[in-house]
């Protein structure tokens, strides 16, 4: 079970963060944080995500699983950042998935869910048959992996126009969206979670040969939605 929203009024003071863990690695800085009942994951002095509010992660992956066509047994599913484990929690959550494969690169983030206090969000989803994590670079894993999935679903930057390493930008490229799209079934799905709209992305995509792309909105406290950029690859 996920935390709640956490929420303050003006006369509370939001908790200064306490600093759990800090790593050096091939990819810079990553460090985990508790504010409150909350964590936060911060990757290179850019804030990444936390454990307030799971909304745009769940519907990364109902998004998905919802575009597929009507029938397919047991779709395969491939999560691109284990993060907070929002998204790998809602995919076990649902008994339709068949095999969960989860990238992330960084192994910091994999021992605070494994053996940190991060364990308490994703122990069940990372115990689950169905889930296997891959120490892996995600743009290095479309490029040389073999296998297809039936449902790709990418959450490992604040969007494809705010990247948290300048190497992910490949990923929204047109060599790297062309990756995306071999390693899809007919029919497959490609989900890419942004912290805002991307009417240039959209584009992308359909220069890239994906059809029924689309985007979803999700209502945040302040700002612009977030969102979940959607696309298909042909049948």
């Amino acid at each position: 079970m996920e935390p709640d929203t956490q929420t303050y009024t003006c006369a509370m003071i939001p908790p200064a963060p306490r600093t759990l863990d800090r790593r050096e690695g091939p990819y810079g800085e990553v460090v985990l944080r508790e504010r409150g009942r909350h964590f936060e994951i911060i990757a290179n002095g850019c804030f990444l995500m936390d454990t307030s509010d799971g909304r745009s992660e769940r519907l990364l992956i109902d998004a998905a699983l919802g575009a597929l066509p009507a029938g397919r047994s047991d779709p395969s599913l491939l999560i691109g950042g284990l993060g907070v484990g929002f998204s790998l929690v809602r995919a076990a959550e649902e008994e339709r998935w068949g095999r969960i494969a989860v990238v992330e690169r960084e192994q910091a983030i994999v021992d605070w869910h494994r053996q940190g206090p991060l364990d308490r969000i994703s122990g069940a989803a990372l115990a689950d048959p169905r889930t296997q994590v891959l120490h892996t670079d995600l743009v290095a894993h479309l490029l040389t992996a073999t296998e297809r999935y039936d449902a790709l679903c990418l959450d490992i930057d604040n969007g494809p126009d705010w990247t948290v390493t300048d190497d992910n930008g490949g990923l929204y490229s047109p060599t790297g969206l062309a990756h995306c799209h071999d390693r899809l079934t007919p029919g497959g799905v490609l989900a890419v979670w942004s912290a805002q709209p991307s009417p240039a992305f959209e584009q992308a995509l359909r220069n890239a040969g994906f059809t029924g792309v689309r985007t979803e909105e999700v209502a945040v406290a302040r700002g612009v939605p977030d969102v979940v950029h959607l696309a298909s690859r042909g049948a």
